[in-house]
């Protein structure tokens, strides 16, 4: 009885050993995942993780809101711009090809057309505004030129 005893004890000591070996194995692999003090808290790590989450979550939120307003910015802003030059006064040869109509559009076809008609005596400076790649006061061939070639560079949206 003795000996069975000291055997049942025997292998209950090497098993308690073989638990205590693997206890200690596992929190050594646990400071190499969580490589912190407290790396036996796997509570907090969960919790720091989810913190982290839902930060994530509301920065992308943040920048969601910042990227639709920068796009609404950005189609009002000019799109592009498209410089014609001519001779104004193409009989006489006064001008040469020193007049110019510029337009400025954004890519919704607001903006502006900026004329200017040269002659050796003066120089005339016209501005007009653009809506929807139109103007509600008349345009002359030249301006209606620029604005269309400045609508051509502008993205298929326009």
């Amino acid at each position: 009885m003795i000996l069975d005893s000291n055997i049942l004890i025997g292998v209950l000591a090497i098993i308690c050993l073989a638990l205590v070996a693997d206890i200690f194995h596992l929190r050594w692999t646990l400071r190499k995942v969580f490589r912190d003090k407290n790396c036996g808290d796997m509570g907090s790590a969960i919790a720091s993780a989810n913190k982290d989450i839902k930060e994530l979550g509301d920065f992308r939120i943040e920048m969601e809101k910042y990227l639709i307003s920068l796009e609404k910015r950005m189609r009002r802003s000019t799109g592009a711009i498209e410089t014609i030059r001519f001779n104004a006064f193409r009989g006489d040869g006064l001008g040469g090809n020193q007049s110019f109509a510029t337009a400025f559009v954004s890519e919704e076809g607001d903006g502006a057309v900026i004329s200017s008609l040269y002659t050796r005596e003066r120089v005339s400076v016209f501005a007009k505004p653009v809506s929807k790649f139109e103007s509600e006061i008349e345009l002359t061939e030249e301006e209606r030129r620029a604005i269309s070639m400045a609508k051509a560079k502008l993205s298929p949206k326009a």
